[in-house]
């Protein structure tokens, strides 16, 4: 009987910020709840798995770094599969699910996912349950969770046909095509579950551990009345009088021990680890990551918050639980051993990121009174949806947030070290050249600011606020003198970076191709290392053809935040900049201004439509897009379609072919953020 074999999958995934690899570890730990194993793998990890001849079927969950890249940890395996050598069936055994992860404020959506999914196709990989694309933008577990329900029937469909037929090698396309269907949201579902989806009302909450039906203790929990407004702490009917589906409890998998002593691991990281002080050699159009804590407030918040004021500088000892049931364990690499619990709560968890729905479920664990349990067992529920969206993920609600929401919670200290992710560096794009000003990097931020909501207080961006603090001191009104020239270095602010190099994001090596840059607000940064760079190199080599340079900029007032002015105004004056065409959309028109006066860049960008359709289409020059994702990039995309179909005579999918090969020459380039 080849029962046992054939329900073991393999889990291979993709990740760069660690969303991926959480997925992955989510779907590991829920396969033994419905009768299979399951080994998991990151996919740089090629010693410990063969695609090449794999019998078992394998689930990939891939994320999208940046526009188009696979994540940096797929990179291996998406060059190997690439391989032009590779036979047109070298996949013909391999039966396998993929779920993308992506986000729609970017032009490439889910573009890792789909690279591989493509090209495992073109070499004879067949599906057995439909690709999932799951986007960040409006929240990952709105396809993420109903893809992985959907997963285990799809799975024990495979394991039975390969039972039946007794080889691994059955032709199980029709399992994708026929039983598979997308919902009004988008969302891949069975054909099956459409009855269970109907009925999710009458499901009982589910106990992960044994499968056991339980019911909430409601014997404290406040009557509702109709007429209260649901809340991050309240719910209304018929949300509160629902019998709920919840999510499965988080297996513990982590032992913490505080230890009174030494703890001079955490002094040397943060001398060595991130005060590290070199001369770093970079390229205009690189970015480099920005190394930030936690607000010192927040964390003596949270350390209040759960009793452990005085263990501030305790050593960390962090072990592997015995005989935990998760799939893989292992300590986070993320957390030093013997470092203080103030250092690891500064520099190590991101305590700001939004819980998801597994911490809600393991938090509402730790949760004494009934009313906020349940409100907790909602919020993390199927049929609690759209109140975790809209008091939760929307808005930006964080640990420390729903510890203050419901005050009868208190989680030990491994639970957030199992679920808060690492704190990760924020990236800002060089706004200058190392020729302009060796051995220094200019970076340019707007503070980020969350206005006060009922679900959290107003604060600023985590980075963005922390930077503003720190240069506060050094900040001088227009026309005056820099304060960091009467300081000693000793004494100016200390910011701790590392480079990000980009691969695409710089001028052509031809200095005669033209250049089309497109930087509205902070967007502009890279290009004033773009025009740095180019008056140097003209300076250099003053005998050299030089292409036109074209920058349409855009900010809401002119005389509140044209960043830049005086040097973008200087850069055309002495034609390193060809031609600066700027909008301003708060303003009001002058004198001479018309009620179609341009707004925002895509409108200048169509009034210099013919120009710009020249420089890409017959000079053969680059587009490059720094900015906003969420509507610039949209906008400046779309205008681009139309620009070219209204040049070329053609339809919109001819102008998004010509677009597409633009953007595979490395002719139409972003560095965009949302």
């Amino acid at each position: 009987m080849p029962c046992e074999v054939a329900a073991r999958f393999l889990i291979l995934y993709g990740s760069q910020r660690g969303q991926a690899q959480s997925i992955a570890e989510e779907i590991g730990q829920q396969a033994a709840e419905h009768g299979f194993t399951a080994d998991i793998s990151c996919l740089s990890n090629q010693h410990k798995y063969n695609v090449d001849h794999e019998i078992r079927p394998v689930v990939f969950v891939v994320s999208t770094t940046g526009d188009v890249d696979p994540p940096d940890t797929a990179q291996k395996f998406v060059r190997k599969i690439k391989n032009k050598s590779l036979a047109h069936d070298h996949f013909s055994h391999l039966r396998y699910a993929l779920l993308a992860l992506g986000d729609t404020n970017y032009a490439n959506f889910c573009n890792g996912g789909k690279t591989i999914d493509s090209r495992l196709q073109q070499l004879g990989a067949k599906h057995f349950y439909a690709t999932g694309h799951a986007d960040d933008g409006t929240g990952l577990e709105v396809v993420v969770d109903p893809w992985i329900e959907g997963l285990w029937d799809a799975l024990k469909k495979l394991f039975s046909s390969m039972s039946t037929s007794n080889q691994q090698g059955t032709d199980l396309r029709d399992c994708t095509q026929d039983n598979y269907h997308k919902n009004a949201s988008g969302q891949e579902k069975n054909k099956s579950d459409l009855e269970v989806d109907l009925h999710l009302l009458k499901l009982s909450e589910v106990d992960s551990e044994k499968g056991k039906t339980i019911t909430s203790d409601t014997s404290d929990v406040e009557t509702l009345s109709t007429a209260l407004v649901a809340s991050l702490k309240q719910s209304v009917p018929t949300l509160s009088e629902s019998v709920l589906n919840v999510p499965a409890l988080p297996a513990s998998y982590l032992e913490v021990h505080l230890e009174q002593g030494s703890t001079e691991r955490s002094k040397r990281l943060r001398t060595t680890g991130i005060d590290d002080e070199q001369n770093i050699a970079y390229q205009p159009g690189d970015a480099f990551d920005i190394l930030c804590p936690n607000r010192a407030s927040e964390v003596e918040e949270l350390l209040l918050r759960l009793d452990l004021q005085t263990q501030n500088n305790c050593a960390v000892q962090v072990n592997l639980l015995k005989n935990s049931s998760k799939k893989a364990a292992k300590v986070p690499l993320h957390i030093p051993q013997n470092g203080s619990l103030q250092f690891i709560l500064t520099w190590c968890l991101e305590i700001r990121s939004t819980p998801k729905k597994a911490f809600v479920r393991a938090l509402a664990d730790f949760t004494q009174n009934g009313s906020e349990k349940r409100r907790l067992l909602e919020l993390c529920s199927k049929e609690g949806s759209a109140d975790y969206n809209s008091f939760v993920r929307d808005a930006n609600v964080c640990l420390l947030d729903l510890l203050r929401a419901f005050p009868s919670c208190l989680p030990p200290l491994s639970l957030l070290f199992e679920h808060l992710t690492k704190l990760q560096p924020r990236a800002y794009s060089a706004a200058s050249s190392s020729l302009q000003h060796p051995g220094k990097v200019h970076f340019v931020f707007n503070v980020v600011e969350f206005p006060a909501r009922p679900e959290h207080p107003a604060r600023t961006g985590l980075c963005t606020g922390w930077l503003a603090d720190h240069v506060s001191s050094i900040l001088r009104p227009l026309g005056t003198v820099p304060a960091s020239e009467h300081l000693g270095t000793s004494a100016l602010p200390k910011v701790h970076v590392r480079p990000r190099p980009s691969s695409t994001f710089h001028l052509p090596a031809d200095p005669s191709i033209p250049v089309v840059m497109v930087g509205p607000g902070t967007g502009v940064a890279s290009f004033i290392g773009f025009l740095e760079q180019r008056e140097k190199e003209r300076e250099v080599n003053q005998e050299a053809t030089f292409g036109e340079t074209w920058l349409f900029f855009g900010c809401r007032h002119k005389d509140k935040d044209f960043l830049f002015r005086e040097e973008l105004e200087r850069f055309a004056h002495n034609r390193i900049l060809s031609h600066l065409i700027v909008c301003f959309s708060r303003d009001e028109p002058d004198a001479a201004g018309t009620l179609n006066s341009p707004t925002y860049v895509q409108h200048n960008l169509r009034l210099h439509a013919k120009n710009v359709a020249s420089i890409l289409l017959k000079d053969k020059g680059c587009l490059y897009v720094c900015g906003d994702a969420k509507n610039m990039a949209k906008d400046v995309n779309d205008t681009l379609l139309e620009i070219i179909g209204n040049e070329l005579q053609i339809d919109k999918l001819d102008a998004m072919k010509i677009v597409a090969g633009l953007r595979e020459e490395k002719r139409y380039l972003q560095d965009i953020w949302s």
